[in-house]
């Protein structure tokens, strides 16, 4: 019972707190509208509008959509966003006003870049921190596997981050399990990201308009997953003119198609396919000539600006990768779609409403002859709703609030004998529903001229269902709550609080990501994992804030960690339950980056210190053991350079501790067959990684032509460093008695070629 009035007692304060921030004040006016860039008519998300001789204002949302309330009178907006040249406008405030702003980007001249640094101060100024906001230009410039530009393969490179294996798209976020990584695609929750079994992320590039990742000061909009929150924002299509954008690689093309349908309608087409099967027909094995080795996605959107104050947004992903040989075969994919609708009630009052489906499966196949042949399917799908609202009474307070429902499906998987006479019999487990109810508000206030405070709570209830009847009721609140106080318009301190909770879990014998795992909810059995993270962080600008310097410091305590058993049988398993076990968790760790944002050269330097230990009765003899993610040592350094008018070199550099590993430390003999001894649990490392990758790009057009295209040639692995993947421990050809360990690597040099066009 006092729990209950604790948490009542919270409620009330989080509304109180709104209430005041919402009374009126003087006679104050507002002006709205949205923030575009000029060339192609795309909302820009997060572009600044302050007004100027003072530290208040307001950000654009994920929709471009902005909102000042200011007394009456003459103001002046300073509208700004990094890579554009910054706007002076001024207003005269007597009543209510509609201004949209278009922004036109930075050429590549010295003092139009002054003009875009004098705008907002972002990195010091922001109420948030433990964000970070990549565009698709640094994503491009960034040397590429294969010639294949990666959004995850991008965010590996940043501070807190770190890849959970070779060539994957698996990333763990301050010592979180990738598993732990909300991603999201236009609102909709992608559980696999990866294709061709994690060389490549599921996530084109030319389609992404903004990817911003909060690694701990998450937003209470947001929630379900403990470590992180990826928010993916593609293209709404150019308004202004068709365009279209491509290119053609050694392993993969791409071609992407947008334009004005009519004066109120745009849209985009965006599609990939690789074709390294078009090769194996070449070979001269013909099993290899009957094999299938492809993936392809495409993703699709359209936007009707209705009115000035209503928008309808349909995007949609379709994803698939194939594998086949003659003995085996894999099928997997996502596919998400997202209906939107944004209204404006009032210049103070913004809203969106969205139809959510986001759907995965796979399926694999291995088959000797007709008796000997096993199968397997699963997959999970997910069906919701969200209402979303900002209301931002003055430029001092910004609320948001809302009301979330998703309803999941889980299909554990079906299975076992490919044929008739198959002498493997066949399986299926029964489908798992639950659905997810979440309330949240919160507000972002100014305290002051120095100090800025956002607190938030959010609520979730999530339900386990048996024939649509509730049998299972898990509640949560998890509160959030950060402070900036800016010294001035170079630095700040800022620091935060989230509590997280995850409801859904994975089940998986790889760290890295591998496809042949299982989603499986929260229930009576399992507890939703928990993490409370405490952060502080410096923040810096320099040299007309062309340089950025951050550090921040974090500590994470983590309940109800979910690990498995020794041996654990997790796929066709009708009792995964007894294969969990449950303990406890904690993490912590520092941050450095210091990044140039323009001029000719440009990147970052980040180093990350982060360690990891978990304690689960049943595992280690109890002991605490490092966790999977555990790596103290990470380095990444990005660079690049404008050559000349018409060639742009890149180059990065990583650097990582070896992840935990449990190795065999002895063996004995029974009847003549060898029983292997293990240490404890992730006692020993993988050896150190490291790797450079290096690219070039060559601009073919001349400038001011319609067509442009360039050639972009890039080397990953370019010193040739032999990286472990997997270790193997073999006993001698002679001396059975004695084990050797076999290194298994993937890459040496990785040249590639790709030719990039656009008109």
């Amino acid at each position: 019972m006092a729990i209950r009035n604790i948490r009542a007692k919270a409620l009330c304060l989080m509304l109180a707190l709104t209430v005041w921030s919402m009374q009126a004040q003087e006679r104050r006016f507002t002006v709205s509208g949205n923030i575009r860039d000029e060339v192609n008519g795309e909302d820009m998300i997060g572009a600044a509008v302050m007004i100027k001789g003072e530290r208040s204002g307001a950000v654009t949302n994920a929709y471009g959509f902005y909102s000042v309330s200011l007394p009456a009178g003459r103001h002046v907006l300073l509208v700004s966003y990094v890579g554009y040249a910054a706007k002076e406008i001024a207003v005269d405030l007597s009543a209510d006003r509609r201004l949209n702003i278009s922004l036109r980007p930075n050429v590549q001249e010295l003092g139009e870049v002054v003009v875009a640094a004098d705008g907002l101060n972002a990195n010091v100024a922001k109420a948030e921190m433990s964000v970070e906001k990549l565009s698709a230009a640094t994503i491009k410039s960034v040397p590429a596997l294969m010639g294949e530009v990666d959004v995850i393969k991008a965010i590996q490179l940043l501070p807190g981050v770190q890849s959970t294996s070779e060539g994957t798209s698996g990333f763990s976020v301050r010592g979180g399990g990738y598993d732990q990584n909300l991603i999201l695609l236009d609102e909709a929750a992608v559980y696999s990201a990866s294709h061709l079994m994690g060389f490549f992320s599921v996530f084109n590039n030319d389609a992404v308009k903004d990817v911003t990742l909060y690694k701990g000061d998450i937003p209470a909009s947001n929630g379900g997953r403990l470590a992180s929150l990826l928010d993916i924002r593609t293209k709404d299509g150019n308004s202004r003119r068709f365009a279209a954008t491509g290119g053609i690689g050694l392993i993969s093309s791409r071609l992407t198609l947008e334009g004005p349908l009519s004066p109120k309608v745009s849209a985009i087409v965006s599609g990939r396919r690789t074709y390294a099967d078009m090769f194996l027909a070449l070979a001269d094995d013909e099993r290899m000539r009957q094999s299938i080795l492809y993936f392809y996605d495409m993703n699709a959107k359209i936007n009707y600006r209705i009115d000035d104050n209503n928008r309808l947004f349909l995007a949609g992903y379709f994803g698939r990768d194939k594998l086949g040989m003659s003995l085996a075969g894999m099928d997997f994919g996502n596919k998400t779609v997202t209906a939107r609708w944004n209204h404006i009630f009032s210049p103070k009052l913004f809203s969106n409403f969205s139809l959510i489906g986001s759907m995965y499966d796979y399926y694999i196949k291995m088959e000797l002859n007709e008796q000997v042949g096993q199968e397997l399917k699963s997959g999970l799908d997910d069906y919701g709703f969200k209402a979303d609202f900002s209301y931002s009474p003055s430029p001092a307070h910004h609320i948001r609030f809302g009301y979330h429902f998703t309803h999941h499906s889980f299909r554990p998987g079906e299975g076992g004998g490919t044929g008739e006479e198959s002498v493997v019999g066949r399986i299926k487990f029964a489908d798992q529903f639950a659905m997810e109810n979440v309330l949240y508000l919160a507000n972002e206030t100014n305290a002051g001229d120095h100090l800025k405070l956002k607190y938030g709570l959010r609520y979730t209830a999530f339900s386990n269902l048996d024939k649509g009847r509730v049998i299972n009721n898990r509640q949560q609140f998890e509160p959030r709550a950060g402070a900036t106080y800016i010294f001035n318009d170079l630095h700040s301190v800022k620091a935060s609080y989230s509590r997280t909770a995850q409801f859904v879990q994975l089940a998986s014998n790889s760290t890295s990501g591998s496809i042949l795992s299982l989603w499986f909810p929260s229930s009576a059995y399992v507890k939703p994992q928990k993490c409370d993270q405490y952060a502080l962080g410096y923040f810096r600008n320099m040299a007309e804030n062309r340089y950025e310097l951050s550090a921040e410091i974090y500590y994470k305590d983590m309940t109800d960690v979910v690990d498995f058993r020794d041996h654990a049988q997790l796929l066709l398993n009708d009792n995964l339950e007894e294969e969990l076990l449950f303990g406890r968790g904690y993490s912590y760790g520092l941050e450095l980056m210091l990044r140039k944002t323009s001029g000719p050269f440009s990147g970052w330097i980040s180093y990350t210190f982060a360690r990891g230990m978990r304690q689960i009765n049943g595992i280690n003899n109890n002991l605490w053991y490092r966790s999977p993610y555990d790596k103290p040592h990470n380095i990444s350094i990005v660079a690049s350079y404008d050559l000349a008018e018409r060639i742009s070199l890149s180059a990065n550099w990583v650097y990582a501790d070896g992840s935990p590993v449990t190795y065999p430390t002895g063996r004995y003999q029974i009847e003549g067959e060898y029983v292997p001894i293990y240490s404890g649990r992730n006692e020993y490392r993988y050896p150190a990684y490291h790797r450079l990758d290096l690219s070039a790009v060559w601009r073919l057009s001349s400038p001011g032509s319609r067509l442009k295209h360039e050639l972009n040639l890039s080397l990953y692995n370019a010193y040739g460093r032999k990286n472990a993947w997997i270790i193997h421990f073999r006993p001698e050809d002679d001396r059975p008695n004695v084990m050797y360990a076999e290194k298994i690597y993937l890459f040496t040099f990785v040249p590639s070629i790709t030719w990039n066009f656009s008109f």
